[in-house]
């Protein structure tokens, strides 16, 4: 089947950047949304930003202005631009894939983003 495989967490200071990548392997989709969600100690998984084919966004409140998420169509890959990075935002976070005409949704196994004070 298919398996969304992320990288580019880790350990960084309030204020700095980290960039997420999530690409996926096996059998071949074109997805029609991707995104990134993340789910913090104790809390329920959160969407952050989801970007379809078309090009349109959706973005978490809590991090607008502060995080991008882009596309690279042709290999089926989904980055995230973290900027300006908070305490708060220290979390669990997961890749999504969703192919609309099979109704199929995929999740990464997720990366660990840690953001000192």
């Amino acid at each position: 089947q298919v398996q969304l495989v992320e990288s580019g967490g880790g350990l960084v200071q309030a204020g700095g950047s980290l960039r997420l990548s999530c690409a996926p392997s096996g059998r071949a989709f074109s997805f029609n949304v991707m995104g990134w969600y993340r789910q913090a100690p104790g809390k329920q998984r959160e969407l952050v930003a989801t970007l379809d084919s078309g090009g349109s966004t959706n973005y978490a409140d809590s991090v607008k202005g502060r995080f991008t998420i882009s596309r690279d169509n042709a290999k089926n890959t989904v980055l995230l631009q973290m900027n300006s990075l908070k305490p708060e935002d220290t979390a669990v976070y997961y890749c999504n894939a969703y192919h609309r005409p099979s109704g199929l949704n995929f999740w990464g196994q997720g990366t660990q983003v840690t953001v000192s004070s």
